[in-house]
């Protein structure tokens, strides 16, 4: 046999090697069921359904105590049995960004953590910090960025975690006037970065500016930002909690109200207005916003309840400063100037919550320990 011949009958058999390996490969795969990721989460649905199959003829097969009687012996303790009835709100979200088995010791981290010192800004920075910068200016420069945020079309978590950046920088290092709007857009930038799947790039900040700014300005003031930040970036905002807390709200409604998300978000925006918020937890201004809001939806009933008592941890009685705060932006009695949130939630986008009435006052009983 020829060297040729030789060589063309080594590449014949390894041909058919190849191809019957391939066809087992195939046969596996289709032997094999194709799950989607959504079953494989839900493991437990997947083990109680061999559990129940192999317990099917026990005495001691799985019911489901939710709907299921059930006739406890002398000897057996209630105790499982009254955590599975207990009503829990986190259980029965269907979102999956709630964590539903882990919710409770997440937020009580998000706790911990929003009250630490790094993740705080100074409750007077202004007045102690800078010496060009004024609260009004700051207002100004949170009403651009929430036009800015638009025009970018930015999740709402970017535009929160922006106007924390810019508080805890200026709660350490003096800026002159001329540069707070270059503060302002590099700090969007490291949020954006952050937050948002495709980011503005540095150009669309110097655009945005009217070139007021070139792109070496701006990629310096990021760097400074990151330092004196010590690149500790990452903190619970109004928003991180907002998600939790407003879902709550709505428990004791018969029927979902479209409205509240919606008015919960545009009170937490104005609060970022007002200097004198900087002072106030993320948690406490969240918890604030929905008191305010489930005040202007239904006027006639008391806004809180033990439930949201008991998820927020705030009595009524800790949100009244905070709360006041917030109702005197929402009647413009604070930063009626500023009018970029205030047009932007009057959008049927947002269910139109920024033409809502409200009353000027509100009733002292409010702030009386919740009974009922």
């Amino acid at each position: 046999m020829s060297e040729n011949q030789t060589s063309v009958r080594m590449m014949t058999t390894r041909a058919a090697a190849k191809r019957k390996a391939s066809i087992a490969t195939n046969e596996e795969r289709v032997s094999k069921k194709r799950v989607v990721l959504g079953e494989l989460l839900n493991v437990s649905n997947l083990n109680q359904k061999r559990v129940t199959q192999k317990h099917k003829n026990s005495l001691w097969s799985p019911i489901n105590l939710k709907t299921s009687p059930v006739v406890l012996s002398p000897e057996l303790t209630p105790v499982t049995t009254t955590v599975v009835l207990k009503s829990d709100i986190d259980a029965r979200s269907d979102d999956p960004q709630m964590c539903g088995p882990y919710v409770t010791d997440i937020y009580e981290y998000l706790r911990e953590l929003e009250v630490k010192p790094k993740q705080r800004p100074l409750p007077d920075y202004i007045e102690k910090v800078q010496k060009d910068v004024t609260a009004s200016m700051r207002g100004v420069l949170v009403d651009w960025l929430v036009e800015v945020a638009q025009e970018y079309k930015l999740v709402s978590e970017t535009l929160y975690l922006t106007i924390s950046h810019i508080d805890r920088f200026l709660s350490v290092k003096t800026v002159n006037k001329q540069k707070l709007q270059l503060v302002g857009v590099s700090a969007m930038l490291i949020a954006s970065k952050y937050e948002e799947i495709s980011p503005p790039k540095v150009e669309d900040f110097c655009y945005i500016t009217d070139n007021t700014f070139t792109k070496q300005d701006v990629v310096k003031m990021e760097a400074d930002i990151l330092l004196a930040l010590k690149f500790e970036l990452g903190r619970p905002t109004i928003n991180t909690f907002m998600r939790r807390f407003s879902r709550v709200a709505q428990e004791d409604f018969k029927v979902p109200n479209l409205q509240l998300e919606p008015l919960c978000s545009y009170l937490s925006e104005l609060s970022l207005l007002d200097y004198k918020s900087v002072k106030f937890v993320p948690s406490m201004l969240a918890a604030s916003a929905v008191f305010l809001a489930r005040f202007i939806i239904r006027p006639k009933q008391h806004p809180w309840n033990q439930a949201l008592e008991e998820y927020t941890k705030y009595k009524a009685a800790d949100l009244l400063v905070c709360v006041g705060v917030i109702h005197d932006l929402y009647l413009s009695r604070r930063g009626g100037a500023l009018l970029a949130v205030r047009e932007k939630y009057k959008h049927h986008k947002f269910k139109c919550v920024a033409t809502m009435p409200v009353s000027p006052e509100l009733p002292v009983t409010f702030w009386e320990d919740v009974t009922i």
